[in-house]
């Protein structure tokens, strides 16, 4: 067990299984507003691109989604579920065929029709005024994380919130109306993969330095020469060599304490949430449960984990190392 009162805050529960539609809803309001009569989106875990192909079949909009060709192998329920709702997902090749090369080509689309396309990016990434957008939409978390609490614990301050970081904006929302009070941690978790000194890793704020990615300057996993070096992680929505400027400044200023997880250690997470509260997460939620292990807590502390996602798209995954966790319990 842990070693504090762990509340889940379940964006599981949205109607699209994660967090991705607060934000979706506001921008197909804004493409309205805009008339553009096209969206396309970037997605990695795609769960982005089902919250965009689900609003864009509401108010009947053509919808592409681009897809990291490996992403879309390993995250096929997903995509099944944008076709159904009338997206063309389209499989990327170029690089190592995940989120980032997704961006690259969501990006060429975007220049190439700039008057009657509008972007619907994913995360706190990309060129202004995105990073900002993105967070402001998902700031719903922390609202209703504040009367939450307050009503589960007569208390609308926690003593920490955790959240995992790929580009970000599932932290954002959870940590935005808490950036100010200095009383309540925040906690952030990258995938580190293979671990952090394999080359097989995402951990950005530890491998990383400041560069520019998609439009945005922040932390990026680069060489000497400023070539991004591609990321790993077993996670389809972690896999990101940069993060959002955001947390690169929450980051450089101490206001964020930024840690990270293993392959193993977000696996072993994941089946743990599951044998003892009947929640299979997200593979990417599962990093932030995993730090829940290693971080220490007093007894009387309240810890809010942001399980941003359920876990039925990564169920292939689980199962692939189901064996290796029972031969290890």
């Amino acid at each position: 067990g842990y070693t504090a009162p762990c509340l889940p805050k379940a964006r599981r529960l949205n109607h699209t299984r994660a967090h991705k539609i607060n934000n979706t809803i506001g921008q197909i309001l804004i493409a309205e507003r805009l008339g553009k009569k096209r969206i396309i989106a970037e997605t990695g875990a795609g769960q982005h691109g089902v919250a965009t192909a689900t609003v864009c079949a509401l108010r009947n909009v053509k919808c592409v989604v681009y897809m990291g060709k490996l992403d879309v192998e390993r995250q096929a329920p997903n995509v099944q579920r944008m076709k159904m709702l009338g997206a063309e997902v389209i499989p990327v090749t170029s690089g190592n065929m995940t989120l980032k090369d997704a961006t690259n080509e969501a990006l060429r689309d975007w220049i190439n029709n700039p008057w009657d396309t509008h972007y619907i990016i994913g995360s706190i990434v990309g060129p202004h005024p995105y990073p900002d957008m993105v967070a402001r939409l998902q700031a719903i978390i922390s609202e209703e994380m504040k009367w939450q609490l307050k009503e589960a614990t007569g208390n609308e301050n926690p003593t920490a919130i955790v959240a995992c970081v790929g580009g970000g904006s599932n932290a954002a929302g959870a940590f935005y109306h808490y950036l100010n009070n200095e009383g309540v941690r925040l906690i952030a978790v990258e995938a580190s993969g293979l671990g952090v000194d394999t080359g097989e890793s995402a951990a950005t704020m530890v491998l990383g330095k400041p560069g520019v990615l998609h439009g945005s300057r922040t932390m990026l996993m680069q060489t000497e020469d400023g070539q991004v070096i591609e990321p790993y992680s077993i996670s389809a929505g972690l896999d990101y060599p940069g993060i959002g400027p955001m947390h690169a400044h929450l980051f450089k200023s101490g206001r964020a304490k930024f840690l990270h997880a293993t392959d193993k250690e977000a696996l072993e997470a994941a089946f743990r949430l599951t044998r003892m509260e009947g929640i299979i997460p997200a593979l990417e939620s599962a990093h932030a449960l995993a730090i829940l292990e290693k971080e220490k807590f007093k007894i009387d502390d309240v810890v809010v984990v942001n399980l941003s996602g359920r876990g039925d798209k990564d169920l292939n995954t689980y199962l692939k190392h189901f064996g290796d966790h029972e031969q290890t319990r």
